[in-house]
């Protein structure tokens, strides 16, 4: 299902601690990093932590700035992002600042924290998610029921934890500050947990004040048929990767990208790439690895359109040659429509020899756009 974009966002000392063990809460950030925390705040459809944070900092989560209060109004927006907060047992103080400043609220927890939340009566939305917090169901609830396209989390090392690990984050915002705590007690950003394996994509970084902003992608795919962040990004990068597709009034323009398990970009290729005016786009990526790497065999096909089940061009069908490839996971945006092929079932190809196939259809309408001249 549809879930917001996840960006983490988080400030932590040399050493990698959130905060010292002192009464009061330990400022990491800059006063030109706030201004930026308080500039991407007002960019989010809803602001999220954790029911420790709210006992341990009781925070606002406000957007500070007048005028970047008044540019959301100014789009049809609330003045203050949606907040929201996650408690197991929904045991949480009714007086926090978090439940009497801003917007709207809301609470997501267990049918048994609901109960006890509402015993206490916090000035906020509950919604029960079951015997146990599920974090897919709660952004598929984010998303559908409440129209949040852009969700914000701020801490802390538990929810960030547990977002990273189920690959549920798009993005990690991390601000390193020049200091030390070195107390073993002290909360941490990051815990034990089955992190990706390979390295995380570094898309920026930036000096603000005395601190350094990093942001970072996850770039695993995932291992079986729930989606994580990162087959997303693969998929959106496919459908890019179709409009250097020549166009053709016979074929369809597509993109494709070859994935290995650590999040390596293996290969990728377009429809009629090169000299080949008949190239596929699975095709011509898995013309450009190398048929012995064991990489292959854990890999994920990210392709714009479904791949083929037969052809009129080629003995092999793109189907045939990822499964002759060894992959056995293929992520696509789009079921083949009959334009050319009646009873096109690529899908069916691919799954009958082994592999799981995953169809993200909240990219289709991107897939579809270098191919508008078709219908």
């Amino acid at each position: 299902m549809p879930h917001p974009y996840v960006l983490l966002s988080a400030a932590v000392s040399l050493d990698g601690y959130l905060d010292d063990t002192g009464p009061e809460r330990l400022l990491l950030s800059s006063p030109e990093d706030f201004d930026r925390v308080d500039e991407v705040r007002a960019s989010v459809d809803a602001i999220l932590v954790g029911a420790g944070t709210i006992r341990a900092d009781n925070p606002r989560l406000l957007v500070n700035s007048p005028e970047r209060r008044a540019v959301r109004r100014a789009r049809g927006l609330p003045e203050y992002p949606l907040k929201v907060t996650v408690s197991g047992s929904g045991d949480l103080d009714p007086a926090a600042a978090f439940w009497h400043t801003g917007g709207d609220k809301v609470l997501y927890t267990t049918d048994k924290g609901a109960e006890r939340a509402r015993s206490l009566g916090l000035a906020t939305d509950v919604v029960p998610l079951g015997t146990e917090l599920d974090w897919r169901r709660l952004l598929t609830h984010l998303h559908d029921e409440r129209g949040v396209r852009r969700l914000m989390v701020e801490g802390g090392g538990v929810i960030h934890t547990q977002l990273l690990t189920q690959g549920l984050a798009d993005e990690l915002q991390l601000v390193l500050a020049p200091l030390f705590v070195g107390d073993p007690d002290a909360p941490r950003l990051f815990g034990p947990g089955s992190y990706q394996g390979g390295r995380l994509r570094l898309c920026e970084t930036r000096q603000i004040g005395d601190v350094v902003l990093m942001r970072y992608e996850p770039t695993a795919p995932g291992t079986g048929e729930l989606p994580v962040a990162a087959d997303h990004h693969w998929l959106a990068l496919a459908c890019e990767l179709a409009a250097q597709c020549p166009p053709s009034q016979t074929a369809f323009s597509v993109g494709a990208v070859i994935v290995a398990a650590d999040g390596t970009e293996l290969a990728r290729g377009w429809s009629r790439e090169g000299s080949d005016p008949l190239a596929h786009a699975e095709e011509a990526a898995l013309a450009k690895t190398d048929p012995t790497d064991p990489r292959l065999a854990t890999a994920t096909v990210y392709s714009s359109l479904e791949p083929c089940a037969r052809r009129a061009s080629r003995p092999a069908s793109c189907s045939r040659l990822i499964l002759e490839a060894g992959v056995r996971r293929v992520v696509t945006a789009w079921r083949e429509p009959d334009t050319f092929v009646p009873g096109a079932d690529g899908s069916g190809v691919l799954r009958q020899g082994g592999a799981t196939v995953l169809v993200l259809p909240e990219h289709e309408e991107r897939a579809k756009v270098p191919n508008s001249h078709l219908f």
